[in-house]
């Protein structure tokens, strides 16, 4: 019961927010889509990538884990995302994150494995649509066209001087995540709605 009362009070970092970024897609007319996704589950996870438990653990999730540099893979509603040789991020739905835990904790037995729920760590930021990539480009040092950084892509990256992890997603029109740190979720927010105003 703590728990569902504990949720039932959760605020998301961009709740305020909400109407501003609903309205700036609104006005550019399909070419740009902002949108907070709140509260998805964030588990980090650290193992070896070439042991036995790597494999245990994707088995579990029902995916590989990614293990070229800067990839994602996903399969149903987890995302692995590759954040170092022997790091990702698995990002699930809304609640997910003590299943997830538990099934990745389970799965790697008796390998040395750190998982650690870093959900209220972040939250993430949905921009889409034609011009997204221009958006981003804006305040974003990588090369964003889809040749370099197109679907199943990610990166530990500054987007106006924000420490985020960027995410491709799997079609073109989805557009991308971008997870950003909860403190600094609002300035990031005031930025990319500042940035949108050309496309109005």
């Amino acid at each position: 019961m703590a728990d569902t009362a504990l949720t039932a009070r959760q605020r998301s970092p961009l709740a305020d927010a909400a109407h501003r970024l609903a309205a700036a897609t609104r006005s550019s007319r399909g070419a740009i889509r902002l949108a907070e996704l709140p509260f998805l589950a964030q588990v980090n996870v650290r193992l070896d990538a070439k042991g036995p438990a790597a494999d245990a653990v994707g088995l579990a999730l029902g995916l590989q884990l990614p293990l070229e540099p800067d990839t994602v893979v996903h399969a149903g509603d987890v995302t692995a995302v590759w954040l170092g040789p022997d790091e990702w991020l698995v990002v699930g739905l809304r609640g997910t994150e003590r299943d997830l835990e538990s099934r990745i904790r389970s799965a790697a037995g008796d390998e040395p494995v750190s998982v650690t729920d870093v959900s209220a760590q972040r939250t993430t930021l949905l921009v889409g649509g034609p011009r997204a990539r221009d958006l981003l480009a804006h305040g974003c040092a990588l090369d964003l066209h889809p040749r370099a950084f197109g679907p199943g892509r990610c990166a530990q990256t500054a987007l106006a001087r924000t420490q985020v992890v960027l995410v491709a997603r799997d079609e073109p029109r989805a557009g991308f995540w971008v997870l950003v740190r909860s403190s600094f979720a609002g300035y990031l927010a005031d930025w990319l709605l500042d940035a949108a105003v050309e496309y109005r």
